[in-house]
C-alpha cells in the first residue's frame, strides 16, 4: 500500500504548520499508522528557511507531549503537489499562494486545514506569531481537532484500519 502523504502550510513555517505537522504526526504514531502516513510542513514565504519552530510553538507542544524540535522550515513549491496527497493551508492567504503554485490537474489536493474540523465554525487557523502564549494554545487546540478529522478522512478514503 502506498503511503498517504500530508503537507501542512502556513506563511513562514515556524508556528502553525510545524505545530500541525507535529500534532498530526503524533496522532498518527499513537494510532500505529506511521507505516501508512507521512508528514511534512512548509511555508509560502522563505523568511525562516532552515530555522526550528518558534520557541513558543515548541513550548506549547512540549507541554502537551508533542515534540517539534526536529522540524526545520522550508518553502513550499510546485513539486509538493506531485509528492503530497493533501496540501493543507492554514489560512486563505496561504491557500491563494498555494493555488498559484499548483500545477494543472493537482487542484484536488489543496484544502483549508480547518475543513477537517467543521465543528469549530471557522475556516482559518489564526497566526499566533505577534501575540502572546495564549495564541499558541488556541492554535494547538484547533490543530488537534482538525488533525483528528483529517485522520478520520484518510482512514475512510484509503481504507486504513
Amino acid at each position: 500500500m502506498k503511503k498517504v502523504s500530508v503537507l501542512f502550510v502556513c506563511m513562514g513555517n515556524i508556528c502553525r504548520s510545524p505545530t500541525a505537522e507535529g500534532v498530526f504526526r503524533h496522532l498518527v504514531q499513537q494510532n500505529g499508522l506511521s507505516a501508512h502516513i507521512q508528514t511534512d510542513s512548509a511555508g509560502t514565504h522563505a523568511y525562516h528557511v532552515g530555522e526550528a519552530p518558534d520557541r513558543r510553538a515548541q513550548t506549547t507542544a512540549r507541554k502537551r507531549g508533542v515534540d517539534l524540535s526536529d522540524l526545520r522550515a522550508r518553502r513550499a513549491n510546485a513539486v509538493d503537489f506531485e509528492k503530497f496527497d493533501f496540501v493543507l493551508a492554514m489560512d486563505r492567504d496561504n491557500y491563494h499562494n498555494l493555488a498559484a503554485l499548483c500545477p494543472s490537474g493537482q487542484e484536488n489536493k489543496l484544502y483549508m486545514f480547518l475543513e477537517f474540523a467543521p465543528q469549530l465554525g471557522i475556516k482559518e487557523v489564526p497566526d499566533p506569531y505577534y501575540g502572546g502564549d495564549s495564541g499558541f494554545e488556541q492554535v494547538f487546540d484547533m490543530v488537534e481537532q482538525a488533525s483528528q478529522g483529517l485522520l478520520d478522512t484518510i482512514r475512510e478514503r484509503y481504507g486504513i484500519a
